[in-house]
């Protein structure tokens, strides 16, 4: 028997500490987990080579030391998605002067830009405190992965749909959210109480029930840290946990590709329904499917 698919509400996933106040379970032909209000927030290894480096020195800019590249699964500008082999090494200062070259080519809208350049500090002044000798390469790595699925989704914008299924090939997008915010975890000093719960949780998906996490959750990294802690006692429910998105994570360009990656019921919240009047019936109509979409998986 095939087991059902688990689902989350909101704009992130629920605490691992929410697995204490469950509600009920619910006996259900086609199981489901559903955590409560949530927003969302592997991956190519550098292939954007720049000149004028000259030009990155007279502003301040350094050299860190470099990423090897190996083969990945890449976008091209077009949208394609193809396998390549080795790649030319990409360092920082070559990231951050093709960000600021997308931005000049008219490519990448200036606000993204500049966000994207103001992720990347810090982002990686958070990593380089996690004590990992690698933890430059891995940064940067990640960063470089960012900054392609970013520019691909400008050029090529991706449209979710009321019910989301996680993109897994030929780009893993889930793998690549839990190696962006892998490095952000202390494992050492994280842990999941009440780990017990979870255990029976998956148990009762496979007999068939449901199971609804209820959640009051504060950011988009949430997801892929739920993931993370239980991705060693429980990898199936990190999979397939299906969680329920606002309007920003599914809209916002920094924020598309980590969602592209999970499960997601997409909604738009009562709180920014007005916020486009010309957009109020479209919002409707949409969270009308959602919620059709939702008693499906509940059924």
């Amino acid at each position: 028997m095939h087991a059902p698919p688990l689902v989350a509400f909101a704009g992130g996933a629920c605490p691992a500490s929410a697995a204490s106040s469950l509600s009920p379970w619910l006996a259900s032909l086609r199981p489901a987990i559903v955590a409560a209000p949530a927003r969302l927030l592997w991956f190519r290894r550098g292939a954007l080579r720049l000149e004028a480096k000259a030009a990155w020195r007279a502003t301040g800019g350094g050299r860190g030391p470099r990423v090897p590249a190996k083969g990945a699964v890449l976008a091209s500008y077009m949208g394609a998605e193809e396998v390549v082999g080795p790649l030319s090494l990409l360092d920082e200062e070559e990231l951050i002067l093709h960000i600021r070259k997308e931005r000049d080519n008219g490519k990448l809208p200036a606000d993204v830009a500049i966000n994207l350049e103001e992720l990347y500090y810090n982002y990686r002044n958070a990593v380089l405190q996690n004590g990992d000798p690698n933890a430059y390469e891995i940064m940067l790595s990640n960063m470089t992965a960012l900054f392609d699925r970013v520019l691909l989704d400008v050029q090529n914008p991706f449209t979710f749909p009321p019910y989301h299924k996680a993109v897994r090939e030929p780009f893993d997008y889930y793998m690549f959210g839990q190696n962006y915010i892998r490095p952000l975890v202390d494992f050492r000093n994280s842990y999941v109480g009440n780990i017990s719960l979870f255990h029976d949780m998956e148990e009762k998906l496979h007999q068939g029930h449901n199971v609804v996490l209820m959640s009051n959750h504060q950011t988009e990294a949430d997801p892929a840290i739920i993931a993370l802690l239980l991705e060693k006692t429980n990898p199936w429910i990190s999979e397939n946990i299906v969680y329920v998105a606002g309007d920003r994570v599914v809209t916002d360009p920094l924020c598309k590709p980590f969602s592209m990656g999970r499960n997601l019921i997409c909604v738009y919240s009562k709180k920014h329904m007005n916020d486009f009047p010309e957009l109020i019936e479209m919002k409707r109509r949409s969270n009308t499917r959602s919620l059709k979409e939702m008693a499906l998986l509940l059924r």
